[in-house]
């Protein structure tokens, strides 16, 4: 019997580890994306002459955005520009490495109702932009540290401790001023403080992300995008909500598609690992703010998001097979879903090198993080404001994990 779960329990965890990389993501996406354009898709059909619309008007977003083609990277300290105030140039590495882990956690969609007054610049922030800059103020108000005299930081005690109204307080969150997902949320943060607490190999005896830094550093030999998603996904598996599992390993940003194949247990999972690459991507500055280059970063995918989604139901390159799909809500988990996101991987590889074209520039002048930033989220939501006010092309009920 202890033989037969101990085997068990090394395949499971060998099949959550041959989930947790960025290869998979994209082997799984593309043989959906396939199976799409061979017509066998109960959801989406592919138009691939509309692809090259999608091209276009990233295109000409990016050159509206960046008329130089000094493209920054795609990551959460955009949105701490957000307004035109930098409000991050005084961190130090693992401040920023802290800010980063906390802020990208809390990056699921707001929702259409909720915004952030700041004072200080008087200005109104809603969606990404809010929640980047409500939670840099959450963070300079020492809301995620445990110790009053460095509030400029997270720590494990600190997430553990805190509570829903703090968050929503720290959020402007009321009956008026809805966030979505809050409770998620929260419950992710307290799962973050526990993981860190759990390794102090990695994270110190205080438990804060920034420990990541030093960990990354250590190892001989340039230091890769992959190294650090590998970081995130191993060191982060802990705190995703635990429904999404293999046997007791949990797989966090993996769902089931049951036309997608692969050996013994990964069978039928389909991996995303979003917010863990949305993270990585959003590690790139700190790294390199410290002087530590980070190399092949186009190993990371495109972000399964709705914003890039949404460019391309937007521009038709995706079609609904039913029109009425549009009409309803649908679960993070639904198959229309994950479908959806594993198309949106593969057709930003295929439009990243048709944009670069287009603008005259190649692969190292503009790694698929700036193609991202250039790009195919801000053209997805331009689309998205122009078409419907803002709101994506599908309803999606989230949970402040995902999307």
């Amino acid at each position: 019997m202890k033989a037969a779960t101990a085997t068990a329990t090394a395949q499971a965890d060998g099949a959550a580890a041959a989930l947790r990389s960025t290869a998979a993501v994209r082997e799984r996406a593309r043989y959906l994306t396939d199976r799409a354009r061979r017509g066998e898709s109960r959801w989406f059909t592919v138009d691939d002459a509309a692809l090259e619309r999608a091209a276009d008007e990233v295109a000409e977003t990016t050159r509206a955005r960046f008329p130089d083609l000094n493209i920054p990277f795609h990551s959460r300290w955009r949105h701490f520009e957000a307004g035109g105030v930098d409000r991050s140039a005084d961190l130090d590495v693992h401040a920023m490495i802290d800010l980063a882990v906390v802020s990208v956690l809390l990056d699921a969609g707001a929702g259409p109702d909720w915004h952030y007054d700041e004072a200080q610049s008087r200005q109104r922030f809603t969606r990404s932009e809010g929640l980047g800059v409500a939670s840099w103020h959450a963070f300079s108000g020492g809301v995620f540290s445990s110790d009053p005299a460095t509030p400029r930081q997270a720590d494990a005690a600190g997430l553990r401790r805190l509570d829903l109204d703090r968050l929503a307080d720290a959020f402007q969150v009321g009956r008026a001023n809805p966030l979505v997902g809050l409770a998620g949320r929260v419950a992710v943060l307290h799962r973050l403080g526990d993981a860190l607490a759990a390794a102090p190999e990695v994270f110190g005896s205080d438990g804060r992300p920034g420990g990541l830094f030093d960990v990354v550093v250590a190892k001989p030999g340039p230091v890769t995008a992959s190294d650090l998603l590998s970081h995130v996904l191993t060191s982060f598996a802990s705190i995703w909500p635990s429904r999404n599992v293999i046997g007791d390993e949990p797989v966090g940003d993996c769902w089931r598609h049951a036309a997608v194949p692969g050996p013994g247990l990964t069978a039928g999972w389909v991996p995303f690992h979003k917010l863990s690459q949305w993270l990585t991507y959003s590690l790139l500055e700190p790294f390199g703010r410290a002087g530590v280059h980070v190399a092949d970063l186009d190993a990371l995918t495109g972000l399964p998001e709705y914003r890039n989604g949404g460019l391309l139901l937007d521009t038709g390159a995706l079609v609904l097979r039913d029109p009425d799909f549009a009409d309803r809500t649908w679960a993070v988990g639904d198959e229309l879903v994950v479908e959806w996101r594993a198309l949106t991987v593969t057709l930003l590889d295929e439009l990243a090198p048709m944009v670069r074209a287009r603008l005259g520039v190649d692969e190292h002048r503009m790694p698929l993080a700036c193609v991202l930033e250039g790009g195919t989220w801000a053209a997805g939501r331009a689309l998205a404001q122009r078409l419907r006010g803002g709101l994506p092309p599908l309803s999606i009920d989230s949970d402040g994990t995902v999307f």
